[in-house]
C-alpha cells in the first residue's frame, strides 16, 4: 500500500486576509480630483466666453459711433490725462466727461471708478490709503460710447445750438453766424450769412430759435 507521504500535504492557505478588506480609496480620490479639475476648466472656459462676448458687444457699440464721435472721446481722454499714463483719476474723469457733455454728480463718478477702475500704486507703500482708483482708456472709451449712444439726439443738437448762441440768448443771429464762420475759417460773405438766417427763420424775427434750429437738424 502506497504511503500517504507520496502525496505532499496541501499547503496552508490564508483566506481570511482578503475578507473584510476596504476598497482602494485612491481610485475615488483620483476620480474626485479629475472631476474638480474638469469643473475648474469649465469655469475657466465660461469666463473666457463671457469676456469675448463682452468685448464683441463693446466693439459693436463703438462701431455705431461716427468717426468724429470716436475721435472726440479719444481727444477728451488725452487732453485730461495730465501725466500721460493712459489712466485718469476722479478729477480728470469729471472734466473729461463734462467736455463730452456729461456733467455727473460726485457719487455717480465714484461709482464708475469703483466698478471699472483699478487702484494706483501708492507713493508710499506703507500708507495704503494713499492709493486711488484710476480709469484706463479702454474702459473710458466703452463707458462713453454707451452713454453717447443712449443720449437723446436732441441733446446733441442743443449742445451745437449753444456753441452758436453766444450769451445764451436763446437765438442765433447774424452776429453769431459771423463769429462761428470766422472761428472755423469759412470765407462766407455777409450776403451768404444773411441768406442762411432768412432760409430758416420761420417767424421772421431775424434770428434762428431753438425750435427752428432743432427742425433744421432733424429734417
Amino acid at each position: 500500500m502506497a504511503s500517504s507521504s507520496a502525496h505532499p500535504p496541501f499547503s496552508s492557505r490564508s483566506y481570511g486576509g482578503n475578507f473584510g478588506k476596504l476598497p482602494d480609496r485612491s481610485l475615488g480620490t483620483a476620480f474626485g480630483a479629475s472631476t474638480s479639475q474638469q469643473q475648474r476648466e469649465n469655469q475657466r472656459l465660461e469666463r473666457e466666453r463671457e469676456r469675448l462676448e463682452k468685448e464683441r458687444m463693446e466693439q459693436e457699440e463703438q462701431n455705431q459711433l461716427s468717426e468724429e464721435q470716436r475721435e472726440e472721446i479719444k481727444e477728451a481722454f488725452m487732453l485730461f490725462d495730465l501725466d500721460k499714463d493712459q489712466k485718469i483719476d476722479y478729477h480728470e474723469l469729471k472734466v473729461a466727461m463734462k467736455a463730452l457733455g456729461f456733467e455727473l454728480p460726485k457719487a455717480e463718478i465714484l461709482s464708475i471708478l469703483q466698478a471699472h477702475g483699478s487702484p494706483s500704486e501708492p507713493p508710499n507703500p506703507s500708507i495704503p490709503h494713499q492709493s486711488r482708483l484710476l480709469l484706463p482708456f479702454a474702459q473710458f472709451q466703452t463707458i462713453m460710447s454707451q452713454r453717447i449712444l443712449a443720449r437723446d439726439p436732441r441733446e446733441e443738437i442743443m449742445r451745437a445750438f449753444e456753441l452758436f448762441d453766444e450769451g445764451a440768448k436763446g437765438k442765433i443771429n447774424l452776429q453769431d453766424l459771423r463769429r462761428v464762420a470766422r472761428e472755423l475759417g469759412e470765407g462766407l460773405d455777409e450776403d451768404e450769412l444773411t441768406a442762411m438766417i432768412d432760409e430758416f427763420d420761420l417767424d421772421g424775427d431775424g434770428a434762428i430759435s431753438r425750435e427752428e434750429f432743432l427742425g433744421i437738424c432733424l429734417q
